[in-house]
């Protein structure tokens, strides 16, 4: 189990940083767009946030209850307008994800294959991997999108 233990614990240090982030966001500042790209979209924090939860859901919803459906329609800002609901929602996110956890009994059944909303098989583990990745990347984008506008660092409780 100690892959799967490496895995869960690296998707709750995920769920912590976001929960750390969204506290430290000033209200008014959740949604704030930094200068539109002429060239890429830009999103804002709180965007970004729910796109890295709405990650973990689509994987984990999957896992659980084989619903791949990707969360879009209700992690949109208008949905979600303050910090409340989307630590809320963040909530609810990390309790599926511990929910699907609880179905990996061990590291073996990682090599299972799964077949994806796409149709193509992938193996657990590649499929957490993908996810985590993904989670991270929007995560590390609303961090920086943060820092635009904070200079405040932020402690998680896994660095002390």
């Amino acid at each position: 189990m100690q892959i799967v233990r490496s895995l869960e614990a690296e998707f709750r240090r995920l769920h912590e940083r976001n929960i750390a982030l969204v506290t430290a966001i000033p209200p008014d500042k959740l949604y704030w767009q930094p200068r539109a790209a002429s060239v890429l979209p830009t999103y804002s924090c709180g965007e970004h946030l729910l796109r890295a939860a709405a990650c973990v859901e689509q994987t984990f919803g999957g896992l659980t209850a084989n619903l791949w459906d990707d969360p879009f329609e209700w992690t949109l800002p208008e949905t979600l307008p303050t910090p409340e609901h989307v630590n809320e929602y963040l909530f609810e996110v990390e309790a599926t994800r511990q929910r699907g956890f609880t179905l990996i009994r061990s590291d073996d059944d990682l090599a299972k294959e799964i077949i994806t909303p796409t149709g193509e098989p992938r193996t657990l583990v590649a499929l957490l991997i993908v996810t985590l990745t993904r989670a991270a990347h929007h995560q590390g984008c609303a961090y920086a999108t943060f820092r635009l506008f904070s200079d405040k660092r932020l402690q998680y409780r896994d660095e002390g």
